[in-house]
């Protein structure tokens, strides 16, 4: 018996309702929170939208305008906003229990319990479970620890193209300028090396073949010019770097170097886990066990912040306080995880998340035909990526700009990435039904050609 109610019940509508955006009520919220509020502040900027309701795939501001989400929460609601099982659940561990720190707590033991179920490869069954911090973040830098401790080493390797986080530890790893412009030093001996890219100059399994090399001489160079890594940091599909799927053969690579010289391979899920690519972890596609998985944002399973990693049981060799955090036992969140994999199961959403993001990618590339600013559509499940480049065959960030302009102006949240900004990225909850997917493509797909007949 299927647990809560079925997808078709959890959203307001199943096409988008939109008048005035922004209206006067958001536009006074905007106002307000621009006078108050960070510089930091980033997303409004783009996507100018005062929240009031969200349900399932679809968002409500206060003006009582109704959007598709196929954003998530840079996808956090892989089973939607406000899920009626997953706050039943978390609303009564609120009211028993829900600061724990590391106490035992039933919440806590069923979800490890679960995540070692449903952990990739080798570590299913074999793995052991920390709480840091209740960001990817936090889970990255509990990575680098276990890595450094268990090896004895010093050193970091990561990707070009990646994203890991903004903290000390897990900024070191991030690829990007701009996120570190104007911090000082980070962590030594930090390398960041290719991630095989459509773009890298040569074929896809060439390009898996020097970027290997790339790392390998890293390890086993004499003048390799840093330390020997404790570790490889690396996501499996790369996610702020525009969503880039590795050629097969790129992770078992990594898996092998990393044996070879004693090191740690950590996959970052935080981005791709828990169903997200249609498996319940990206690596689950390259049948390669990892030594670690960092994992957050749908972990909440409700939007409730947690991190937390994964990793192999012969690694757990920290003692009592060898990785703390204050909010290691956020219980309503730990219940929160469970019933989103309960939910995802019960309603067979791995399947629905593969078939559904097979026809999102297949609408986009019968625009891509007669659109030859599509340069590649790509991607797992409902993790989806569409690149864009001008008439020169340079990087065109103005079209995706314009592209999500014109999508929130007709009901459709969507964002973008990749290392120019030149990268559509589609990240609905898996809950998105295949009405709202009809809906939310027919705008997109008239957004790229209303766009890309304007540009010519």
């Amino acid at each position: 018996m299927a647990v809560g109610p079925p997808i078709d019940d959890l959203h307001f509508a199943m096409e988008p309702s939109v008048d005035e955006v922004p209206g006067p009520n958001s536009r006074r919220l905007l106002d307000r929170q621009a006078e108050i509020d960070s510089s930091a502040v980033a997303y409004p900027k783009r996507i100018p939208i005062a929240l009031e309701e969200a349900r399932g795939a679809t968002v409500r501001d206060v003006d009582g305008n109704t959007f598709l989400d196929f954003f998530a929460g840079i996808g956090v609601l892989n089973v939607g906003h406000s899920n009626p099982y997953v706050l039943e659940g978390t609303q009564d561990q609120l009211e028993s229990v829900a600061h724990t720190v590391d106490f035992p707590t039933e919440a806590r033991l069923d979800l490890i319990d679960k995540l070692r179920e449903i952990a990739p490869g080798g570590l299913a069954g074999s793995s052991n479970v920390v709480f840091g911090g209740p960001s990817g973040s936090d889970a990255i830098e509990g990575s680098i620890k276990l890595a450094k401790h268990n090896t004895g080493r010093h050193g970091l390797l990561g990707f070009e193209g990646s994203y890991h986080g903004t903290t000390a530890g897990a900024l070191s790893l991030t690829a990007g300028k701009k996120y570190k412009k104007g911090y000082g030093p980070l962590l030594a001996d930090t390398v960041h090396v290719p991630y095989p890219t459509r773009n890298a100059g040569v074929g896809s399994q060439d390009a898996c073949e020097r970027c290997l090399d790339a790392v390998k001489r890293k390890f086993e160079a004499p003048y390799g010019g840093h330390e020997t890594p404790a570790g490889i940091w690396v996501e499996p599909i790369q996610g702020e770097g525009g969503v880039i799927v590795p050629p097969n053969g790129f992770l078992q690579g990594l898996r092998d170097i990393a044996d070879d010289n004693d090191a740690m391979l950590i996959v970052d899920e935080i981005q791709t886990g828990l169903g997200r690519t249609g498996e319940w972890f990206a690596t689950d596609h390259f049948d390669v066990t990892p030594d670690a998985i960092t994992m957050a944002k749908a972990l909440g399973g409700t939007g409730l912040p947690i991190g937390a990693m994964l990793y192999h049981e012969k690694f757990d060799t920290w003692g009592p306080g060898g990785h703390v955090g204050t909010f290691r036992g956020n219980a309503p969140a730990m219940v929160g995880g469970l019933r989103a994999i309960e939910y995802i199961e019960s309603h067979d959403l791995l399947a629905h998340a593969t078939e559904l993001g097979g026809y999102l990618r297949d609408r986009i590339a019968e625009v891509a035909e007669t659109t030859p600013e599509i340069v590649d559509v790509r991607g797992k499940g409902l993790f989806v990526g569409v690149e864009f480049e001008d008439a020169d065959g340079n990087p065109d960030a103005d079209i995706v700009k314009a592209i999500q302009e014109y999508c929130y102006e007709n009901g459709v949240l969507v964002w973008s990435a990749g290392r120019h900004g030149n990268v559509l990225r589609l990240i609905p909850p898996l809950v998105l039904t295949h009405e709202q997917a009809e809906f939310g493509m027919d705008v997109l797909c008239e957004g790229v050609r209303a766009t890309t007949e304007d540009s010519h």
